[in-house]
């Protein structure tokens, strides 16, 4: 026998369910909506090309160039900036050059708007027999921005990092900078991709050493920066560093990397800068 309240109850759970599949579409709309606001906020002033930096840096200091490999997305190839000696590939170059005493030949092989997965086509594009000394990766923003999971981005990023441990190369991450310090990206879209970023760097932090890489927090070591003078920090559009802040994040990998080559490849403990252990997501 049914009891009298049953038909009730149920009436309400529906009622209720109805009510949070209606808020959660209405959140999806209003994200879609304020990423819409932040796409023609930011829009594409500089294209869709960084400036050419491929070139051996300090060529002066004589001697076998060191092979410098730069993988990822914009912030790897430099965009934002309108001149070559402002890239990350070319201050890095010219930093070890410095630190190593040897001219340094750079590649950047990272491409604008690439997600992890474009990094397997990155190295595929090498060319025939070249095998770096050093292979910078940054890359995980587009992969936040597209929503990709987690677990997908890292698997591609692990991929690569043994790829590039096969080839005899040093391996310098650079992990998901913080998207919170975005001012062009409106509330709530801004602190969902603060929180999602944290998440994707955490755990290319966590992958990223146990492939024998060595890691720096861009969000620990430079976020602040940002957060605290965007006007400095960023590029004309908002999203992308200016010639000021590439320079932040090349000071944040440089001595990393120069630890990386200092150390024998086999049986080095991983180098890092900013936080080893993840972080709880706010």
């Amino acid at each position: 026998m049914v009891p009298v309240g049953r038909p009730r109850r149920d009436l309400l759970a529906a009622a209720g369910f109805g009510v949070l599949v209606a808020v959660a579409v209405g959140i999806r709309v209003a994200l879609r909506h304020q990423a819409a606001i932040a796409r023609r906020r930011i829009g594409k002033p500089f294209g869709e090309s960084a400036p050419e930096a491929d070139r051996v840096w300090k060529p002066g200091l004589g001697g076998e160039p060191l092979l410098l490999l730069l993988l990822g997305d914009s912030v790897a190839a430099g965009l934002g900036t309108d001149h070559r000696k402002h890239t990350p590939g070319a201050r890095l170059a010219k930093g070890l050059a410095r630190g190593t005493r040897r001219p340094v030949r750079l590649h950047t092989a990272a491409i604008v708007g690439s997600e992890s997965a474009a990094l397997a086509a990155q190295l595929d594009a090498l060319p025939a027999g070249y095998r770096p000394d050093l292979a910078v990766v940054m890359v995980g923003g587009n992969d936040v921005t597209h929503r990709i999971p987690v677990a997908e981005s890292t698997a591609h990023l692990r991929a690569a990092i043994d790829r590039l441990r096969s080839l005899g190369a040093e391996v310098v991450v650079g992990t998901c900078p913080d998207l919170g310090a975005l001012r062009a990206v409106p509330q709530p879209l801004r602190a969902l991709g603060s929180r999602m970023s944290r998440q994707l760097a955490d755990a290319q932090d966590s992958v990223a050493r146990a492939a024998g890489a060595h890691v720096v927090s861009l969000r620990s070591t430079v976020g602040p920066m940002f957060l605290a003078s965007p006007e400095e920090m960023f590029s004309i559009d908002r999203f992308h560093p200016s010639a000021v802040g590439y320079r932040r994040v090349a000071d944040a990998i440089l001595p990393v990397a120069l630890a990386a080559l200092a150390g024998p490849s086999a049986g080095a403990a991983p180098t890092s800068a900013g936080p080893s252990t993840p972080r709880r997501a706010s």
